[in-house]
């Protein structure tokens, strides 16, 4: 039987690396993608000698470039894809105040959560109309349900990232949009979101970083990855009920 193929941006450390280990585990064909050559080379040397599936593919989410070359590299070895998981993801605004956020930061921010998950999922949708059941998941956050956010007795409303959370928003209208426009192809998009992990993105934020390891984090973005149920729906690890959006 020929093994699903799946690329996961952002995958040399913290959340991606787990996903990028789960699927493998699971029996797929992984591409690990990294912005950096070494860190994402050391990370697929160590998980390929686990005995693991694992190649690098150099990509940038910022960089057109870098993602069509990560796109012709992956035709050439493979074909198609099955899975893409949108998992690199920043937040700089640590000691920011909301309303002390720049344009500058906004720009900084948006450019890999919300314009790199386009430009890399624009790139590989002709990828994933070619598999038989193609899959795409975002990692998205608690932090961008506006319904949370709205909510002033929840503590998501408190927290006050206007980057981080305006971001993870937007990519959860783009995940329902997406799933929208691909259903017709059989490509299910959903939106994962891991809960609070101490991971590098949030271990300098003043705020709760919880207990939950990476492996507990990544079970929803690993589930709809391998078993989606269903299209545009928005999931949290350790949940059976869908977030709000």
């Amino acid at each position: 039987m020929t093994k699903d193929i799946a690329l996961v941006t952002g995958g040399n450390k913290g959340l991606g690396r787990e996903i990028v280990r789960q699927l493998a585990t699971e029996g797929l064909t992984v591409h690990l993608g990294a912005r950096d050559n070494e860190l994402g080379r050391a990370a697929q040397r160590e998980l390929a000698a686990e005995g693991l599936d694992v190649r690098f593919v150099q990509l940038d989410v910022t960089d057109d470039a870098s993602v069509e070359a990560a796109a012709k590299s992956i035709e050439a070895e493979n074909g198609r894809l099955d899975v893409l998981v949108n998992n690199a993801g920043i937040m700089i605004e640590w000691d920011t105040a909301a309303a002390d956020v720049t344009v500058d930061q906004l720009r900084q921010v948006y450019d890999v959560n919300v314009f790199g998950v386009a430009r890399v999922t624009r790139a590989f949708i002709p990828l994933l109309r070619r598999s038989a059941n193609g899959r795409i998941v975002n990692l998205s956050s608690g932090l961008g349900s506006i319904s949370m956010l709205s909510d002033p007795e929840n503590p998501i409303s408190q927290r006050g990232f206007l980057a981080y959370s305006s971001s993870k928003a937007a990519l959860n209208a783009l995940t329902v949009l997406y799933a929208n426009a691909l259903r017709a192809d059989g490509i299910k998009v959903n939106a994962a979101n891991p809960g609070l992990v101490p991971t590098d993105l949030n271990v300098r934020a003043n705020v709760d970083r919880g207990t939950r390891t990476p492996a507990e984090g990544v079970q929803a973005p690993v589930e709809l990855a391998l078993r989606p149920t269903t299209t545009g729906a928005f999931v949290s690890s350790g949940s059976a009920v869908p977030l709000p959006w």
